[in-house]
């Protein structure tokens, strides 16, 4: 039986899945509010030609929308990959009580990883973290994602070579 931070991190999860089926980087988030996902969100940078699509940003848009409110307390997010500064930013402006994520980000995670945006003292804001849930079917799809990618990158060049 999945408990409920493994419930919603699946839902975040599909989220994932979404993007993938799209190309994009699989990073999937949810909100969640008195126990009920009120918004979602998948990576669509490549999509919308954005660098502001990334799962997170696109959840509290509509989590924000939903609640008529840019403060989101109360609320938590789950996401599939750590935050970046930017959505480590748009969190503790947003007022989101706490951030669940599945797989660390060695190169960008703004939450505990290479820095900790969530833990400054001088913000007015500091949402708990709950890290590594799921963290390895988070961490697997992203890891199969950029393989692939390589692959195919790969078996690109090596074609260009036989023409």
């Amino acid at each position: 039986m999945l408990n409920p931070d493994q419930k919603f991190m699946r839902a975040a999860l599909k989220q994932a899945r979404h993007a993938l089926a799209k190309k994009e980087v699989p990073i999937g988030a949810v909100i969640v509010k008195d126990g009920k996902v009120i918004a979602r969100g998948y990576n669509q940078r490549e999509m919308k030609q954005d660098a502001s699509s990334h799962a997170e940003m696109t959840a509290i848009k509509k989590a924000c929308k939903k609640l008529g409110s840019w403060r989101l307390i109360g609320c938590q997010l789950y996401v599939t990959l750590e935050p970046c500064a930017m959505c480590a930013g748009a969190i503790v402006l947003a007022r989101i009580e706490r951030v669940i994520f599945g797989a660390f980000d060695q190169k960008a995670g703004a939450c505990g990883t290479v820095m900790n945006i969530l833990d400054q003292p001088k913000l007015n804001h500091h949402p708990t973290i709950t890290s590594g849930i799921l963290e390895e079917e988070c961490s697997a799809m992203l890891s199969g994602f950029f393989q692939d990618l390589r692959t195919a990158e790969k078996n690109k060049k090596k074609s260009t070579y036989l023409v």
